[in-house]
């Protein structure tokens, strides 16, 4: 192992207080394979990317969570490419890509089904512009690599590899904390908290996935900071919430949250999930279920997910309206429409996800009806597979009882003379709720929007 101390000098005075305090003078070299890092286990793209720019004269490293999954034996979701070429000269040398971005631009790559997403190293800004709590609204300044290097989060995510010289740099003893598997923040936790308050969600998702354990100073202010959470851009919210969910250790990652304190006010979804025992034990099922398939490499649904995690309040608005003597369908039309404003206002699911989450709830009393027509009516809609989960789900949630799931896998798995035999003993009580005979409101129509692609959407192959 090469273990050795390279002096760099900056342009910039690195004395001073503030973000510059963060920045190394010095950074340790490893040779990468020796650190366990594989080159075949790199995609053939992030090695292109990072050859051709260096092929033009340029530093290329992939950087962020690969080099960390890669270190730790575990296979990386994606790479990303840390350089110090310009967005523009990114773009000259490969002819897939595209600038994107506002707040900093990068650049996506794109090499068939996978994109490599390259960043020009960013530079510590004193005068950066930040909101009236400390958040960054915009710093689209290039820098050196150290000054990208104090920029990053935690120092596991700020190590940088460069697969052409199996060279590996360390600004940040990320390497030691790997060993140690400690997640720890780059600067003062609090400042860094503030700039970006979704690294406090992040430490909860690092924590519950990796098994590490939070450094104290960088656990200490995230309690009282928490309420920044609210601050953040719902669409940001959306995205990192569905990184945790889909991490192979959502549940955990939830149970973090509380010990944290950030699931208070953070999404109104979270109160409920945690707070009440029936829409903990329904989440439960689902989130082991979810966990498991991604562990399994398996594809995930979001607009099933959400609809497990926006259930309980959908489910508690419907019975009350159940209980006023409302019709069954327009009450659960009204208590979606009520559920999805509420969350709304804080975490903007995307549109396709909606009318995906639509469609599973408003399916859900059309699997109470199991004699005439309306069973074979079933079958044929575009989101059977993902409705069927979740009636199973509420099933072994003990919110209904196992009989309606079983029968309704039987039937599912039956031939045509076997369902019409289940119909036809099908008992008077599975007559369900009556059809609606009100004019439908063209706005909240029943099932929702249809939506193109496979049934199989939801979380069973």
């Amino acid at each position: 192992m090469i273990r050795h101390f390279i002096d760099r000098i900056f342009k910039r005075d690195a004395t001073r207080g503030g973000p510059r305090a963060a920045i190394r003078e010095k950074f340790r070299q490893y040779k990468a394979s020796a650190q366990g890092i594989q080159l075949e286990s790199v995609s053939e793209a992030a090695r292109r990317t990072c050859e051709t720019l260096h092929n033009a004269g340029h530093k290329a490293f992939i950087v962020g969570g690969g080099v960390r999954d890669l270190m730790l034996d575990l296979r990386p979701k994606d790479f990303d490419v840390a350089t110090d070429a310009t967005p523009d000269q990114v773009r000259a040398l490969f002819r897939r890509s595209r600038i994107i971005g506002r707040r900093f631009q990068i650049v996506h790559v794109i090499f068939g089904r996978e994109t490599i997403e390259v960043s020009t190293f960013r530079a510590i800004q004193d005068d950066a512009e930040t909101d009236e709590h400390g958040r960054v609204l915009r710093d689209n300044v290039w820098g050196t690599q150290a000054e990208d290097a104090a920029r990053r989060d935690f120092t596991i995510n700020a190590l940088y590899y460069d697969p052409v010289a199996d060279l590996l740099l360390d600004y940040h003893d990320g390497v030691r904390d790997l060993k140690k598997r400690t997640l720890r923040i780059i600067g003062d936790p609090t400042q860094r908290f503030r700039e970006d308050p979704v690294r406090m969600l992040r430490v909860a998702r690092f924590v519950a996935k990796l098994g590490f354990t939070i450094e104290a100073k960088t656990r200490a202010p995230i309690r009282s900071l928490a309420p920044l959470i609210s601050n953040v851009p719902s669409a940001r919210l959306f995205d990192e919430m569905l990184k945790l969910l889909v991490s192979g250790h959502a549940l955990a990652c939830l149970h973090e949250l509380r010990r944290e304190g950030l699931h208070h006010g953070l999404l109104p979804m979270l109160d409920v999930i945690l707070d009440q025992p029936d829409g903990e034990r329904f989440v439960t099922v689902a989130l082991e279920r979810t966990d498991q398939r991604v562990l399994a490499g398996k594809p995930i649904s979001p607009g099933f997910l959400f609809a497990t995690l926006l259930w309980q309040p959908v489910r508690e608005q419907w019975q009350k309206a159940l209980a006023a003597g409302q019709p069954s369908i327009p009450a659960l039309s009204d208590a979606i429409d009520q559920a999805l404003d509420d969350q709304a206002r804080q975490l903007a699911i995307q549109r396709r996800h909606i009318a995906d989450m639509r469609e599973i709830w408003m399916m859900q009393p059309r699997f109470e009806r199991r004699t005439g027509r309306a069973p074979f009516a079933l079958l044929e809609h575009l989101r059977l597979r993902a409705a069927y989960d979740f009636l199973l789900l509420r099933c072994d949630a003990g919110e209904l009882s196992a009989e309606i799931g079983q029968w309704w896998t039987e039937f599912i798995e039956a031939d045509g003379a076997g369902r019409a035999d289940m119909i036809a003993r099908a008992p008077a009580s599975a007559a369900g709720v009556p059809r609606n005979r009100r004019r439908r409101s063209s706005r909240s129509p029943a099932g929702g929007a249809r939506t193109e692609g496979s049934p199989d959407t939801a979380s069973r192959d």
